[in-house]
């Protein structure tokens, strides 16, 4: 997987925190972007299922029809 450097600020004392209980500041980090992202994801899932909600489509009723043949 390609990887990029990334800066960010963080408060002193939550750093001074981090490091006195050996929190991994980095892999912290990517993981808090990681969550960010999949929430990110999923609420425009929901916002484009809500511009555009799905519809009972026919055609499903066929293909399953066909499947039990």
């Amino acid at each position: 997987m390609a990887t990029t450097r990334t800066t960010f600020t963080l408060d002193r004392e939550l750093a001074a925190q981090a490091h006195r209980l050996s929190v991994n500041i980095s892999a912290a980090a990517r993981e808090g972007v990681a969550e960010a992202v999949r929430r990110a994801m999923g609420e425009a899932d929901r916002a484009a299922y809500l511009r555009v909600p799905e519809t009972p489509d026919d055609f499903w009723d066929d293909a399953e029809a066909w499947g039990n043949e």
